[in-house]
């Protein structure tokens, strides 16, 4: 299974981490670090993640990373990052349809 982030998904993955950088260049890189190693994880335990309440869906996801929600979404040969998103910004399901 390999893992595909959505361009909206990286484009937030780039924001978080340049707002971290803005006071903390060294703990920014190493937040991104980590965010990559938990999303590489994925493909081994994909259910892992609990089903997102917002969208109420089996296929869309969530893993916490800090105080981030990455959402996917899991499909028979992939699993989409749909977005990466801080706990406070509130996620519809529009935003769905932004992530692809």
């Amino acid at each position: 299974m390999r893992v595909v982030w959505s361009p909206l998904a990286l484009a937030q993955a780039e924001e978080a981490t340049d707002y971290i950088a803005a006071e903390r260049p060294a703990t920014a890189a190493k937040w991104l670090d980590g965010l990559m190693d938990l999303v590489e994880r994925l493909p081994r335990f994909p259910r892992k993640g609990r089903i997102v309440p917002e969208v109420g869906r089996s296929t869309i996801r969530e893993v916490l990373y800090g105080r981030y929600r990455i959402i996917y979404r899991l499909d028979p040969k992939q699993i989409s990052i749909i977005a990466v998103r801080h706990q406070r910004r509130r996620f519809t399901v529009n935003d769905l349809e932004e992530g692809q």
